[in-house]
């Protein structure tokens, strides 16, 4: 372990910038590298970094429905393991991550599921194999460790949308497509007819902010806080969703990014939505309430009520890229594309 004369020493003869790109932090560099652009018949790599699915059948009907979506399969030769209620080990899930970035006949990758069990493989994840082959990867809900360790590990940006379970409905295959082949730029809230149970746009702190989209599911994220796998938050927009917590989790989860120092470096803030997510009695706080306590101190522009989460209508934000929000019409302006 290094000592302070020794620090000193290294600062005085490398210099400040060889430190920190020795510790493997990118996300603090504006020149993030950009996977290249997803076509009609590029092959779309599917593994199981977490969870596994309960109905084997579902493997099959996942890979026919990506299929469908006009892409080629390659399925990780681990995909289908059973470790309990993992995918197999984490070495065997872990494997089949990085086999993924170093096949060139893979074009991008993409979980099966979502679940638990991303945070297990970090430290097992070839950052330097990843950084050498930029590809396209994306999912949300526990992908969030992976979107934003390899980010924060790399500066490849990554995508938060659909796992290939996901409903992949009208509007989500839209905004994938159209995201992952540079066109999309634009996201508002959309009409309420397609969400009837989502929350509508509400804004906490009223302005436009500009920042690299970064975040995910705050569960996820909140169990990533203290270790080296995170992004540097200065001047981001910080987006974030959850599903089946109760308002008191979500208040003690946001008071952990609070104490981390996580809040205090953002530029704007956006909600998704909180599927599912509940009052334990009628003395709790309302989730209203837990953001005007926790973002509208913080006076940067904030709005929740975004299609994003556990929902069937979603839309794939790059994660690591500039982009504007403003509350007055709930929209995320991409400033460039997401792909070369």
């Amino acid at each position: 372990m290094m000592n302070r004369k020794g620090f000193l020493k290294l600062l005085s003869t490398a210099g400040l910038g060889a430190f920190l790109a020795n510790t493997g932090d990118y996300s603090h560099d504006k020149n993030a590298i950009k996977p290249k652009r997803l076509q009609q018949g590029d092959t779309i790599g599917l593994i199981s970094p977490g969870f596994i699915l309960p109905d084997p059948n579902k493997y099959d009907e996942i890979v026919k429905q990506v299929k469908q979506l006009g892409y080629q399969v390659k399925e990780g030769p681990n995909a289908r393991n059973k470790y309990g209620y993992l995918a197999g080990t984490d070495e065997e899930r872990a494997a089949d991550l990085n086999a993924m970035f170093a096949d060139h006949s893979v074009d991008a990758i993409m979980p099966f599921r979502g679940g638990w069990g991303c945070n297990r493989i970090l430290p097992l994840i070839n950052f330097d194999t990843i950084r050498a082959n930029p590809k396209i990867l994306v999912g949300y809900s526990d992908i969030t460790t992976l979107l934003l360790s390899i980010f924060a590990k790399t500066g490849l940006i990554t995508f938060h949308g659909p796992v290939g379970k996901s409903e992949w409905t009208t509007y989500t295959k839209q905004h994938f497509k159209e995201v992952l082949t540079g066109q999309q730029k634009v996201f508002n809230i959309p009409n309420k007819d397609l969400c009837e149970d989502c929350d509508e746009l509400a804004v906490i702190t009223p302005g436009k902010a500009t920042g690299k989209l970064l975040g995910g599911n705050l569960s996820v994220l909140s169990a990533m806080m203290g270790s080296e796998y995170l992004p540097d938050w200065d001047n981001s927009i910080l987006f974030l969703e959850d599903v089946g917590e109760d308002v008191y989790r979500l208040d003690r989860m946001l008071t952990q990014l609070k104490l981390n120092g996580v809040l205090e470096q953002i530029s704007g803030f956006v909600f998704g939505q909180c599927t599912s997510c509940e009052m334990s009695n009628d003395q709790s706080l309302s989730l209203k309430q837990v953001f005007d306590d926790h973002i509208k101190p913080l006076g940067v522009p904030a709005f929740t009520g975004a299609m994003i989460g556990h929902i069937d209508n979603m839309i794939t934000l790059p994660v690591g890229l500039s982009a504007e929000m403003n509350t007055k019409d709930g929209s995320i302006t991409l400033k460039e594309p997401a792909v070369g």
